[in-house]
């Protein structure tokens, strides 16, 4: 878990930060639908999950970039991870609930598949457990599959301090001949702007798109 202290008197964004840490602490939710038609057709050639396959393009897009990779030391000091790995839920249908796991990032696509079906299958032998556990480099996943969704709202109730991004993904439907999914990312303004976010949802396209050209 390797990463960086953040110098705040030479960081460019320092005002930024300062004004929305000290005077306005607020979130910035934005929910787009992406095209996973390319993604969903090479999961299913492959014999791959879905769910699985679209941890790996976000988490890959969310490594590119400062702005999601940003937290506290336990000095509360405010540092950038090297790199942060994906935190997520996996739902367990028979008991109505979830666990929380994690997966260490790694950017060969095949190597991450197997780690997250290795990682399920090991909390799904563990049964139930306590939430928590996870290093402090994380990010936070979940999907809600039965539901298209317009607009998704998550509220951390911490002291307003909390930077990691917090990703959802709804249902997929097929419109006029593609297959589109809402996606959801709510970030703290200190770190990101309305900018940051956009580019978030442009290059998961992009990830997606190659990804799904792929054999």
């Amino acid at each position: 878990m390797q990463y960086e202290i953040v110098n705040l008197e030479t960081w460019e964004r320092k005002n930024a930060f300062r004004h929305y840490i000290e005077r306005v602490r607020n979130v910035v939710g934005i929910t787009a639908e992406i095209d996973v038609t390319a993604l969903l057709r090479f999961a299913k050639a492959n014999g791959l999950k879905f769910y699985p396959t679209m941890i790996w393009v976000v988490s890959t897009v969310v490594n590119r970039h400062a702005e999601f990779k940003y937290g506290w030391d336990e000095e509360g000091r405010l540092i950038r991870w090297e790199r942060i790995a994906p935190y997520y839920t996996d739902f367990r249908a028979k008991e109505e609930e979830f666990v929380l796991l994690w997966t260490e990032y790694t950017e060969n696509f095949r190597a991450f598949y197997r780690k997250v079906e290795e990682d399920r299958a090991k909390a799904l032998a563990r049964g139930r457990e306590e939430f928590g556990g996870a290093p402090g480099n994380v990010f936070n996943i979940s999907a809600l599959p039965w539901l298209k969704y317009q607009s998704l709202d998550i509220h951390v109730f911490d002291e307003g301090k909390y930077l990691a991004p917090v990703i959802t993904w709804g249902k997929y439907t097929e419109q006029n001949g593609k297959i589109i999914m809402p996606l959801s990312i709510q970030m703290h303004h200190a770190v990101c702007d309305g900018y940051h976010l956009c580019r978030f949802f442009n290059e998961v396209q992009e990830v997606a798109d190659a990804l799904g050209q792929e054999t």
